[in-house]
């Protein structure tokens, strides 16, 4: 067979072979000089890089395509991996407000222009860190006033991050009227701070997505390793199974509610509430899915630190999210590759009506798995809102000084800043007798009464477990007795551990809170739920 192929060819097998060789490997050539060195979306004109850090800059090229980056006065050089990957670093830089130009040449040459050099941060969460100015209060004046052009703002599309839209995931933009009006409200009052005090370019990443859960935001990886967050990965299976079914009962209930409404507004009357999303139908809160999607697509980016405003979503299952927090952080900082980069939570503020007894419940829960992650989790701080929430407003209107505070805890804490940082914050609890003797950190001056003459909502409780409001009393710079007559054996104190506490008034100088904090360990209400 192969000699009459041969005979009727007139060639030979192994020259069709030659020929085919020298065919692919001229494709092979024509493709890869039309071929072109990219970068990440991140890496753009209008950037911001980090300051006084070694700085990476990466894309993709051909594989064995030399890539060479200037900036600076400096030139790094490199190679293409197999697979078409690239990296350089940029030697540490001072901060610099005078624009300058990247030009990055292998094949193609690109030229990145107007790029400075100063601080970089992260801004993270759901709904309350992706909260728009115009949605806050005297958010339409602070729109107005918006001119900072050292401000770079780099905005991550959720329509991208999904592939509902096209790229760009975002590109960098001066911080003007028009350009913060989609922007983070907390991230801008904490980008303009910052720029205030340290008088340097600042560059701010918003990366958030409403009505999100933290595993959304954890790479699957990390969720599969621990016991205790392998359910939020295996609730994606049940998911897939039920969605038909969901679909179909969901956009049956749509389209009713639809037909109501028509009649409501025919009759004057004010149309029901839409009917909720099924969990099954919100890709944004499979486990890793805006990981993937909205982190994944920045690192290594090099960024000072992070600021992360989330935890609503997560209320039923407060006890999880003491694991899950602190999984989350880790990941990130493993991923990026910066050691234990700084890491700031936004603690939940008071929400709900006010009950006038103790109360357990998982939103304080919540509060208290953030408070314990902020001081186990290394290089980690506490920005504490529990005086400035609203009780039938999840998304405080208030976002002024929720920004302020997340940059009074940067200066401080990250920029070494002789203040202090917060309102005072729990460290151990002794029991003496029939009190409770508690000590505290962050009390500056000393501990004070903010309105009043006597401490507000400490509650005590003995072997009994049942809460009761206490007397309490400042009798050193940082501790407080705190007794009830009624408990002869307290075994532990709770402070404004209630949803939306009353009157919290323990503070320092500074005015701002104490963080709301338990001493005990017994069971919550989401105890177990996973």
């Amino acid at each position: 067979m192969k000699a009459r192929i041969n005979s009727v060819l007139g060639i030979s097998m192994k020259t069709i072979a030659r020929i085919l060789f020298g065919l692919i490997a001229v494709l092979t050539f024509a493709l890869g000089a039309r071929a072109n060195v990219s970068l990440p979306d991140v890496i753009s004109e209008g950037m911001v890089l980090q300051q006084g850090q070694a700085i990476p800059i990466w894309g993709k090229a051909d594989p064995g395509e030399v890539v060479t980056v200037h900036f600076a006065g400096q030139s790094k050089k490199t190679i293409a991996a197999m697979d078409g990957t690239w990296r350089v670093k940029l030697d540490p830089m001072r901060a610099n407000a005078t624009p300058a130009t990247m030009i990055i040449s292998g094949k193609n040459t690109i030229e990145l222009k107007n790029i400075l050099i100063g601080e970089v941060w992260l801004v993270s969460g759901q709904s309350n860190m992706e909260r728009l100015l115009s949605e806050t209060a005297n958010g339409e004046a602070a729109i107005a006033a918006a001119n900072h052009p050292l401000i770079r703002l780099f905005n991550v599309s959720r329509q991208v991050a999904f592939k509902r839209a096209p790229p760009p995931l975002a590109t960098w933009q001066p911080c003007s009227p028009q350009t913060i009006k989609q922007f983070s409200a907390a991230g801008y009052y904490f980008g303009v701070e910052l720029e205030r005090e340290l008088r340097v370019p600042i560059g701010l990443i918003n990366s958030s997505y409403g009505g999100s859960q933290a595993e959304a935001w954890t790479p699957v990886e990390y969720l599969l390793a621990s016991e205790d967050l392998r359910p939020t990965v295996e609730r994606k299976k049940i998911w897939d199974e039920e969605r038909p079914r969901v679909r179909a009962d969901y956009d049956e209930a749509l389209k009713k509610w639809r037909a109501d409404s028509d009649k409501a507004k025919a009759a004057g009357a004010r149309p029901s509430p839409s009917p909720a999303v099924p969990d099954a139908l919100r890709e944004y809160r499979i486990a890793s899915s805006i990981y993937d999607g909205m982190i994944a697509p920045i690192i290594p980016f090099f960024i000072r630190g992070a600021i992360w405003y989330q935890g609503e979503s997560n209320e039923a299952r407060a006890q999880q999210y003491g694991v899950l927090l602190p999984t989350m952080i880790r990941a990130w900082r493993e991923r990026w590759g910066e050691g234990n980069f700084p890491f700031g939570i936004v603690q939940l503020p008071n929400y709900r009506d006010p009950k006038p007894e103790p109360s357990d419940e998982a939103w304080s829960h919540l509060r208290e798995a953030q408070r314990r992650t902020a001081l186990h989790t290394p290089n980690t701080g506490l920005i504490v809102t529990i005086d400035i929430g609203e009780a039938h407003d999840i998304h405080p209107k208030n976002k002024l000084d929720v920004g302020k505070r997340m940059a009074l805890w940067a200066l401080v804490d990250v920029y070494g800043r002789k203040m202090t940082k917060s309102g005072p914050i729990f460290r151990n609890a002794k029991i003496a007798a029939s009190k409770i003797i508690l000590t505290f950190d962050e009390v500056g001056q000393g501990l004070r009464i903010r309105d009043g003459d006597e401490l507000d909502e400490f509650a005590i409780a003995g072997a009994d477990h049942k809460w009761r409001w206490a007397s309490a009393k400042i009798v050193a710079k940082d501790r407080i007795e705190v007794w009830s007559d009624v408990v002869s054996q307290p075994l532990a104190v709770r402070y404004a551990f209630n949803n939306n506490p009353k009157h919290p008034n323990l503070t320092n100088e500074t005015r701002l809170p104490a963080a709301p904090f338990r001493t005990d360990d017994w069971p919550g209400p989401s105890d177990g739920k996973r």
